[in-house]
This record gives C-alpha cells, sequence and structure tokens, in this order.
C-alpha cells in the first residue's frame, strides 16, 4: 500500500471540507491535497470530463508521487531518465505503485513518462523503435493495472473500503504524461524554466512532437502535461496539439515558486489564458508547487478559465539542482 496521506485544506469559499476527507463533497471550491490530489468540477468544458467528474461525484483523486513510492519499493533512480529508468529494470513495480494508488481511491493514474523521451533514451544507446516502444510501454502498464484492479474488484463480493485498501467500481482514467523539456535536460530548468534564448516555441514543438504522437497511439484516456515552467511551453504544447489534431482531452499543469507566476517569471495569469484558449485542454491546474501558495493560485487560474482545475502540489520541499535532490523548506505551513 502506498503511505497514508496527509491532507490539507484550503477553502477560499468557505465551505467546509469533508469530514471523512475522500474529495467527494466539493461546493465552488474545496481543495484537499498531498500524496492524493483532486481534480475540481467547475464547469463542463468537455463530455469526457464532464461524464467522468459527475459519475466521480463531483470530484476526482489523482495518484500521488511516483518516483518517492518506487524508491521506498527499492528502485534506484539515480539517474538521467529518474522514474523511467524503471520501464527498463522494473516495470513490474511501476505496476504496483499504480495498484497500489487505485486501492488507496485514485480515480486517475498518471503513467511512467514525465521524463521519458526519445531523445533521452537515445542518449542511453536505444534505437528510435526501441524508444517509442517503452514510451508506449508507460501507458500499457497503467492500463495493464487499471484492468487489475477491476479484475480485483469483481472478486471482491461486493464494493468494499477498508483501513489497508479499496476496491470498488467506479470510472478510472489513464494519463499520459508528458514533462516539460528542462525534465529532459535533468538540470533542474523544470524548477527555473530558463531554457535559455535559442530555445523557441518551434524548437519545443519538434522536441516533443514525436513523444505526444507515440502517447496518443498509446491510448490513454488524458495527456497531462506537467509542471509546464513557462510561457513559451505552454505555446508550444497548445500549437502541438492543434497541428497534430490530437483527439484525446489534455491538461496543462503548471509550477510556481513565489505564488503568482510559474517558475520562469511568467505570467500565471498569461500561462492559464494559454490553456484556456486551446479547445484540445479541458482542465488547467497547479504541480509540484508548495501547498501555501495553492489557494492564491486557484483563484489567479479562476480569473480566466472555467474549465475544471487540477491540483498536485508537493510536499514544500525546493529542488536543489546541483545537490539534485529535494530539501526541506523552512516556510512549510
Amino acid at each position: 500500500m502506498v503511505q497514508q496521506w496527509h491532507r490539507a485544506t484550503v477553502a477560499p469559499s468557505g465551505i467546509p471540507p469533508n469530514r471523512r476527507g475522500d474529495g467527494r463533497h466539493c461546493g465552488d471550491l474545496v481543495v484537499e491535497f498531498s500524496l492524493a490530489t483532486y481534480l475540481l468540477i467547475q464547469s463542463m468544458s468537455s463530455s469526457l470530463m464532464t461524464d467522468f467528474l459527475r459519475q466521480s461525484g463531483g470530484a476526482a483523486v489523482i495518484d500521488g508521487g511516483l518516483a518517492t513510492e518506487l524508491e521506498r519499493h527499492g528502485a534506484d533512480l539515480n539517474d538521467p531518465l529518474w522514474s523511467a529508468k524503471c520501464l527498463l529494470t522494473s516495470p513490474h513495480l511501476i505496476r504496483q505503485v499504480h495498484l497500489d494508488y487505485l486501492e488507496a481511491g485514485a480515480d486517475i493514474l498518471i503513467s511512467a513518462s514525465y521524463q521519458a523521451t526519445i531523445q533521452g533514451f537515445e542518449a542511453k544507446g536505444f534505437s528510435r523503435e526501441e524508444s517509442e516502444t517503452m514510451l508506449r510501454r508507460s501507458v500499457e502498464i497503467a492500463r495493464e493495472a487499471r484492468d487489475m484492479y477491476f479484475e480485483r474488484c469483481s472478486k471482491s463480493s461486493c464494493d468494499s473500503v477498508t483501513d489497508d485498501r479499496i476496491l470498488k467500481h467506479r470510472p478510472i482514467l489513464v494519463a499520459a504524461s508528458v514533462g516539460s523539456y528542462g525534465a529532459y535536460l535533468a538540470d533542474g530548468s523544470e524548477y527555473s524554466g530558463n531554457y535559455g534564448d535559442a530555445i523557441t516555441v518551434e524548437t519545443l514543438k519538434d522536441f516533443h512532437r514525436r513523444r505526444v504522437q507515440v502517447l496518443v497511439e498509446s491510448a490513454p484516456d488524458l495527456i497531462a502535461f506537467e509542471t509546464i515552467p513557462n510561457k513559451i511551453e505552454a505555446q508550444a504544447y497548445a500549437e502541438l496539439l492543434e497541428e497534430e489534431n490530437i483527439k484525446i482531452p489534455a491538461w496543462f499543469s503548471f509550477n510556481s515558486k513565489d505564488g503568482v507566476n510559474v517558475v520562469s517569471g511568467d505570467s500565471l495569469l498569461e500561462c492559464a489564458s494559454i490553456a484556456e484558449s486551446c479547445k484540445r485542454v479541458v482542465s488547467v491546474g497547479i504541480n509540484c508547487t508548495p501547498p501555501r501558495f495553492i489557494s492564491g493560485l486557484i483563484l489567479i487560474i479562476k480569473k480566466v478559465t472555467a474549465k475544471p482545475i487540477l491540483i498536485y502540489p508537493n510536499s514544500g520541499e525546493f529542488y536543489d539542482a546541483d545537490r539534485k535532490e529535494w530539501v526541506v523548506s523552512f516556510f512549510l505551513v
């Protein structure tokens, strides 16, 4: 099992949090988060998301940190591929972590492809074909975990919720993760958004294009563009979705270190506006950001979009690019 969730609650509208803390009760805006995180419905922007959130009771639980749980299972992720290394060495651990999160109540699984790029695999000596196969495998593993979970539910005499696990028939989505260009660089720039003047929208579209195509071909339910650190990459993603005529819904999730802007210093308001203008994007939100900033960031996003808002913050630590590790912050709230 994954470790029990440590929840924090932000309710700007003054609506009391659900007593059970299971994310199934929300008003205009109730946010509960940490290892398990919540996708909140605020409008009906797509039939898939509308139906899914309605069937989920108005809010859905996103799974938690993948790398943390992989390491808890004994995986060594000290590698430029990070959690994607397990696609090569221990795919069974990825499947197990996905299953653990489903049994902890997650409604959305995010694939182990955040750090998985064709360029990154090729740098390890793999062919283009092998690299694309591993990308596909990331989505397949998540789908397999969902199938295994449904099989366990079917074998259970009835829906059951215990202290140890949840076996409950419910809608479950698989989101194919797309990490930023900075994640591929593995130099900490995903947390600074500083790519240098040589990187343009066209550069980023060229970098991500085939990766997105392969992930879409793997038949996930969603494409999750995560930890977007700057405006230029958000623009590249939006143009790419339009140019490739991607039919699968997508979400854009940004990160912030000051509670106002994305980590590059670009305006979150402007970044969220790009997501709002892209019809393929069905949800907008924040991830990998200290919990103390979440309430204010949600209010900023709400100024420019009525699309559902998703949140999955970190524990409040900050990433030290030199040490390549997360460091405890003295400003945890």
